[in-house]
């Protein structure tokens, strides 16, 4: 046996290289110009374009640092509270808050009657203007 007489064991196909010259005309089989008649093109992904687009948001992942409280206003106290005590725990039980939840404010809006007593939550300035003046208490 010689080397000319060798063959390979499996049959490779090679893949046709495009955009050589040769016998396939003047633009070789890309068609004439655009990304894809170019040597090297790559197509670059969309997600790139949007971050690009949109510099404020700082990528689309990105989620703000503080946790913001669960806001409920003196009218949801009034219409869903029996209670005059109101911490965490009566507010789980009415279904004003979920249990997860960590941070609980109240804010001033609406008008109550009754007197409560606060225990334990962050209360704006407005609303806590109007519990003292129907007569209730903050700790």
């Amino acid at each position: 046996m010689q080397l000319h007489q060798l063959k390979p064991t499996t049959k490779s196909r090679k893949r046709k290289r495009v955009g050589r010259g040769g016998k396939r005309g003047t633009y070789s089989g890309r068609g004439m110009k655009g990304q894809k008649s170019r040597a090297g093109h790559r197509i670059r992904p969309a997600e790139r374009d949007l971050i690009q687009r949109l510099p404020k948001l700082r990528g689309f992942k990105f989620k703000s640092l503080k946790l913001k409280p669960v806001v409920i206003n003196l009218s949801d106290l009034e219409k869903k509270l029996k209670d005059n005590i109101i911490n965490k725990q009566t507010l789980l039980e009415a279904g004003l808050i979920r249990k997860s939840d960590k941070l609980i404010k109240i804010l001033g809006d609406g008008e109550i009657k009754r007197a409560f007593k606060i225990e334990g939550l962050k209360i704006s300035k407005s609303a806590r203007k109007k519990i003292e003046a129907a007569g209730g208490s903050i700790k």
